[in-house]
């Protein structure tokens, strides 16, 4: 029986998983930064790979078009940009529910910990432990609320490569969300 080879080179990163992996963000993945940020990282593959990606899309559809398969509306360019478009719009936007959720749990929690301070009365050694906690959620919500800087310009770059590429893709007015990230970017 051959052994399974792993995907390597460019093709790993264009095609998807043999075995898609749902993960689900908790507030364990939040609290451990080290987790959340291998996570971001993974999400940031599509971004920081978008040449590539726009050259492998491009050519899966000139292959479409010449074998007779095409379906899509426009010609090759358009049909490239619009695919990876969609494909940028809802990682971007899966990539800030996540940071959203980890910013609100991290913020919950500096609450819960400034709470139990204040619930600390008099007890120095309560106190100082309570300091120590709220410190230390402190530092990790501040590192989120950093990612919502980086995801800008995570962001802000693949755009400009995109639009390097597709200088006259515009996204259809009748897709309210593209318009929105396409405005904001």
């Amino acid at each position: 029986m051959p052994s399974k080879q792993p995907q390597l080179g460019s093709l790993a990163i264009q095609a998807p998983s043999l075995t898609p992996k749902t993960v689900h963000v908790s507030p364990s993945t939040c609290h451990d930064i080290s987790v959340f940020k291998d996570l971001m990282s993974q999400y940031r593959k599509l971004d920081d790979s978008i040449n590539m990606r726009l050259n492998r899309t491009n050519a899966q559809f000139r292959d479409r078009e010449r074998s007779g398969l095409s379906s899509g509306k426009g010609d090759v360019e358009e049909q490239t940009c619009a695919y990876v478009w969609r494909e940028l719009i809802a990682n971007w936007s899966r990539r800030r529910d996540i940071v959203g959720y980890c910013v609100g749990v991290l913020d919950d929690s500096v609450e819960e910990k400034r709470q139990s301070l204040q619930d600390a009365g008099d007890d120095v050694s309560a106190q100082r432990k309570a300091r120590g906690a709220l410190y230390a959620e402190e530092a990790k919500r501040n590192q989120l609320h950093n990612e919502l800087v980086v995801e800008n310009i995570v962001r802000k770059r693949a755009f400009d490569a995109f639009r390097s590429r597709c200088r006259y893709f515009e996204p259809p007015p009748s897709d309210p969300e593209a318009r929105k990230w396409w405005d904001a970017v």
